[in-house]
């Protein structure tokens, strides 16, 4: 079953990129188990789902004490998702520091389809090592640049560029604060498609409330892989919501390959056995959006506050001065202390 078609996206076929049993695992402190991770796997696979990406929600190597601890190790995860996938890929994402070639080589011995390489917007170039091994072991890889609102669009055009010739068969960036509006998207793809000949894909957070709009707006501008994930399954407000994206692209004229009612059956499935509730657009999110502050980092930062008797809110904004990124938690500490501090004197 399809969604009614109008002719804007003239049949350009888009590849959806699902997320959820990686991102989702932000959602849920990094604890699925076999039985949610086979669930999902499974009903995406059935529904056509291009790419399946499965691990750790900070990527291969990942679980840790300052990150959070998985309820699985990598192996297991990939073992799992790998034997109930028949048709969909099966991808996993890596951020260099916390993964390793040792973790590739495993990641390639459970027959991943796909890697996907991340690295802070501006250091592309700790990316080349991974790409390169990649390359020579013959599995597909992908480069993406992470909190890209930090950087410029000729800077993450350029930064983009690089990535191709590091051997990267596919570039794109995460708004990994849900900062964007569809124009700042728009500026961004449009100076990365015109910077490179290979696809451009995007990765859109829910905080502000825009993420299937940014989306929308990525692909108009030329994105050829779009990630989101069943009902948003994500970090803090959620990611792009899979079941409303697919519907709204066919609808527009674009092309999934995607079957509408077996996705619509994987997002219940993901919403009965993955989360406790959907992802929702609260106050706290709103503030995170707002300062540019990582999605990933809601948890510590309500956790942290909630010990020291802080506003969540005040550290958010204190994380966004400071340009606070991915892997840079212990931050979280000390910004509410020194707010603790503050109120003190």
């Amino acid at each position: 079953m399809s969604a009614a078609t109008s002719p804007g996206g003239a049949g350009k076929p888009v590849v959806i990129h699902d997320a959820s049993l990686r991102d989702g695992h932000h959602a849920v402190r990094h604890q699925l188990d076999r039985e949610q991770l086979r669930a999902y796997a499974r009903a995406a696979d059935i529904a056509g789902v291009p790419v399946v990406e499965v691990g750790h929600g900070n990527g291969l190597g990942a679980s840790s004490l300052q990150v959070g601890q998985a309820r699985l190790g990598d192996d297991e995860m990939l073992s799992i998702v790998r034997e109930a996938l028949s048709d969909s890929r099966m991808a996993v994402f890596m951020l260099p520091g916390w993964g390793t070639t040792a973790d590739l080589e495993r990641a390639v011995a459970h027959q991943v389809d796909m890697v996907r390489i991340g690295t802070h917007c501006t250091e592309g170039d700790l990316a080349e090592r991974h790409l390169g091994f990649l390359r020579e072991q013959g599995v597909e890889a992908q480069a993406v640049l992470l909190m890209s609102h930090m950087a410029t669009p000729d800077r993450l055009a350029r930064e983009c560029a690089r990535l191709v010739e590091f051997g990267a068969s596919a570039v794109g960036i995460m708004d990994s604060s849900g900062h964007y509006l569809p124009a700042d998207v728009t500026e961004r793809i449009g100076a990365m498609r015109e910077a490179v000949d290979v696809p451009v894909m995007f990765h859109a957070h829910n905080n502000l409330g825009m993420a299937v709009a940014n989306s929308i707006a990525a692909v108009e501008a030329g994105a050829d892989i779009l990630d989101a994930c069943a009902r948003g399954f994500g970090a803090g407000a959620g990611n792009t919501q899979l079941e409303v994206l697919v519907p709204v692209l066919e609808r527009m004229g674009f092309s999934t390959g995607i079957d509408l009612y077996g996705l619509l059956d994987a997002a219940d499935i993901a919403e009965r056995e993955l989360m406790p509730a959907p992802p929702t657009i609260d106050s706290v999110s709103v503030v995170s959006g707002l300062a540019g502050v990582f999605s990933g980092f809601k948890n510590r930062v309500l956790d942290v506050s909630r010990r020291e008797d802080v506003d969540p809110r005040d550290v958010f904004f204190e994380l966004g001065r400071r340009q606070a990124v991915a892997g840079q938690e212990d931050l979280i500490i000390e910004v509410a202390l020194a707010l603790k501090a503050a109120r003190g004197a």
